[in-house]
């Protein structure tokens, strides 16, 4: 169940607010475009904003917060009336929210949000939540009993610290499974693998890693690999990005939480409407993530949610 506080107005009702639809102007802000969870959030919303025939202004911050705030600036200075923000970090996320309030401009949190400032509204993944039914399948495959290697995303951002408290409250249930070894690799999988590689260097025993995004996930299943280990090590991940379900297909690793990527986008773009005409909105809205496995990853494969 999407966990929501308030009603959604229809599309038209939200124009009809603003006036011409020419007349709105979107920012978006995202973190990155190489990951394909933000492509798909960005695609939605374009998509969305192609057919009712309003511009949207994209910044790719590639990770880095200072990019994002400069191109925040530019959003502004071109007469953006709403801002679709996804944080490049938590380092200084709060900055892009306060020039658009300082410039009286609606912001969209998504994914991620600045908790000191943290926007009109947020929409994400109920990360929380799905993160621990993903802790609950592992205990499950593992009766109860692992050696647990986990790899963190950006320290301190919105996903890393809820998949931590998810993984956090299953694990709890399990007194058998014990956390060996635990770095964060920023989200990237060339640094997720050197991470792998040095967990399994000092503790071979290792026999489940939880990546916290599908891309380290399988970096670590392939230092695994590598290490011509003697038993399996089950490995689990989080996105359920579109190159990685088909590589969950093919065996190269074990299970992820598939986001509704697609739906995020859209509501985002629909409430942005509804900011630009002044409506209030909710304070959050929190999707649900799958559990995907190669028993049922196909049809996530065939249409990504």
């Amino acid at each position: 169940m999407i966990k929501r506080a308030g009603t959604l107005a229809a599309l038209t009702l939200a124009l009809a607010a603003f006036g011409q639809a020419k007349e709105i102007k979107v920012g978006l802000a995202v973190a990155n475009l190489q990951a394909d969870f933000f492509n798909q959030v960005k695609d939605a919303v374009t998509s969305e904003a192609k057919k009712a025939g309003i511009e949207v202004l994209i910044g790719d911050a590639k990770n880095d917060a200072a990019t994002q705030v400069s191109q925040v600036q530019d959003f502004i200075t071109n007469g953006i009336n709403v801002l679709i923000y996804i944080p490049a970090g938590a380092t200084a996320a709060s900055v892009p929210v306060q020039l658009a309030k300082d410039a009286k401009i609606p912001v969209i949190c998504v994914d991620r949000f600045p908790p000191d400032l943290p926007g009109d509204t947020f929409i994400a993944s109920d990360s929380v939540a799905s993160t621990k039914i993903l802790g609950e399948w592992v205990i499950k495959q593992t009766g109860g009993k692992g050696n647990i290697a986990v790899i963190h995303g950006q320290m301190g951002t919105t996903p890393e610290v809820d998949r931590t408290k998810g993984w956090g409250l299953a694990m709890a249930k399990a007194p058998n499974m014990k956390e060996v070894a635990t770095n964060s690799a920023d989200w990237d999988a060339d640094k997720a693998l050197t991470v792998a590689q040095d967990m399994l260097q000092k503790d071979p025993n290792i026999t489940v890693f939880f990546g916290q995004c599908d891309t380290m996930a399988i970096s670590a299943a392939r230092a695994a690999k590598a290490a011509h280990l003697n038993h399996k090590v089950l490995t689990v991940g989080f996105d359920g990005d579109a190159a990685a379900l088909k590589q969950l297909k093919n065996g190269e690793f074990d299970a992820t939480m598939t986001q509704r990527a697609q739906e995020m986008g859209r509501l985002a773009f629909k409430e942005a409407l509804e900011a630009a005409g002044g409506k209030s909105l909710p304070k959050e809205t929190l999707f649900p993530a799958a559990l995907t496995t190669k028993d049922n990853v196909d049809q996530y494969i065939a249409k990504h949610p």
